[in-house]
């Protein structure tokens, strides 16, 4: 990967243990309580799931929602390496390592999520898998790209012990890792849609279409784009460094086409179906469905380029409605609008929130300890150096 010098980037410095992290550590100390019980006494014993619903919020939200947040990686690599947009490669390692902590821990949801945990590994044995599983293709893809991810962001840990030799070394393979670090989340995002178009009638037809693979996979990239926006703008606050409002901006205007297109592909697919009278009617699934709608319509107001630069307020605003607007799509697909049979009811239980709070903790924790001692964000001077630079090549010229 053709990191931009090692000067530009550094650890932020600072005390790791402090009140937010303390905090954040409580509710991972509780989850671990729950997954304990989980590892010992069964699934039963502390989740509501049951065969009407063999999969809850771990799945729903740590593993789905949370590999969408995790496509910050993908979504700028698409930027910066296949479009070759080098404005935007300040935003690479932030987006790398919101990729990593994404997936690993959506990943470990799974774990815990299997009823036999112990045999997980099944799934690497060619002689007991079944080529035709949707399921099968998307376990074994994150399971790739996780191990790419690792691979992609070493170049940081190799730079803050002085391992330049072994760097270079990397550097000369790290474009094969690059392409499968687009190709894999290409194929398994889209794959999650695809597991909906088998639950067929299971699934309410506001959401159900053959069009689900692409709408997962687009939804994917404007909320890798947006949870990149959402962590600029924190670190900056945060962190007490400049606010980078004109890449910022651009990215801006990529997550609006890019929402554009999904909410005309969306509406346009429900009309030629006839279901979207569906969505008049007074029913739970059409109140969800306008309620995801109002806050994707919302996000993509503003978003839109409009006048002068946005403000880095309305950038989080747009960044943050839109990751609702993403999670409420995903939650509806895999858990609201689900409708397995009368007679089945799934609310998650205080043990499966416990360990949902603890799987988001432990990510911010391990986000706050790798900013802090990592060389992951560009030193003040050059984040100043390239807003700058970046303004004055938007500048009309004199005359």
């Amino acid at each position: 990967m053709a990191h931009a010098p090692a000067q530009r980037h550094a650890p932020i410095g600072g005390r790791v243990i402090t009140l937010p992290f303390v905090i954040l550590a409580a509710f991972a100390l509780a989850a671990t309580f729950f997954l304990v019980e989980r590892f010992v006494f069964g699934l039963g014993a502390v989740t509501n799931l049951s065969d009407g619903y063999p999969w809850g919020i771990w799945i729903a939200i740590d593993l789905v929602v949370g590999t969408a947040f995790g496509c910050a990686g993908y979504a700028v690599a698409l930027l910066v390496y296949i479009l070759n947009r080098g404005e935007y490669h300040p935003l690479v390692r932030p987006a790398l390592l919101a990729s990593l902590f994404g997936y690993a821990l959506g990943g470990f949801s799974v774990l815990i999520d299997l009823g036999r945990y112990w045999q997980g590994h099944n799934m690497f044995l060619p002689w007991l898998s079944q080529y035709n599983s949707v399921m099968l293709e998307t376990a074994l893809c994150i399971a790739a790209y996780i191990t790419v991810l690792m691979i992609e962001f070493s170049p940081v840990v190799l730079e803050r012990f002085g391992l330049k030799n072994v760097r270079r070394k990397l550097d000369r393979v790290l474009f094969i890792f690059i392409a499968l670090g687009v190709l894999l989340p290409t194929m398994h995002q889209s794959s999650m849609g695809t597991i909906l178009v088998i639950l067929g009638h299971q699934l309410s037809p506001l959401w159900q279409t053959q069009l689900l693979p692409l709408l997962f996979l687009v939804s994917a990239l404007f909320m890798g784009f947006a949870i990149v926006v959402f962590e600029a703008v924190l670190a900056s606050v945060g962190f007490r460094r400049p606010m980078e409002t004109f890449i910022l901006n651009r990215l801006c205007v990529a997550m609006a086409w890019l929402l554009a297109g999904f909410l005309i592909v969306r509406m346009a697919d429900l009309v030629f179906d006839g279901d979207i009278a569906r969505a008049f009617t007074a029913t739970y699934d059409a109140l969800t469905f306008w309620a995801e709608t109002l806050l994707h319509v919302l996000a993509l107001f503003l978003l839109w380029p409009r006048g002068p630069r946005p403000s880095a307020q309305r950038l989080f605003l747009a960044a943050f409605m839109l990751l609702v607007a993403g999670t409420l799509y995903r939650l509806n697909c895999y858990l609201i609008a689900y409708h397995p049979g009368d007679g089945w009811f799934y609310f998650p239980s205080v043990g499966e929130i416990m360990v949902t709070l603890g799987i988001f903790s432990v990510e911010v924790m391990l986000y706050l300890v790798f900013v802090k001692k990592l060389p992951v964000l560009h030193t003040v001077e050059a984040a100043y150096r390239e807003e700058h630079a970046a303004e004055a090549r938007e500048r009309p010229a004199p005359g």
